[in-house]
């Protein structure tokens, strides 16, 4: 999989952040997500096919991981 530049491309992060520095930013490609820790923009980033983040979101919304 091959993905741009990461300087080039829009960072967003979750609307319920509100603001803070705490939270991860992703940018989306056609073909792939790149994931970062906001509170580090310098630092690694974790960047996975579409298909996957997908999956990974769904599972989330559906509780299969104990995030408590």
């Amino acid at each position: 999989m091959r993905t741009p530049g990461l300087s080039r491309v829009v960072w967003r992060k979750s609307s319920y952040s509100s603001g803070a520095n705490n939270c991860v930013e992703v940018a989306v490609g056609s073909r792939w997500v790149a994931i970062r820790d906001s509170k580090n923009p310098l630092g690694c980033v974790l960047v996975v096919g579409t298909d996957a983040f997908a999956q990974f979101t769904a599972a989330v919304k559906a509780g299969v991981f104990d995030l408590a």
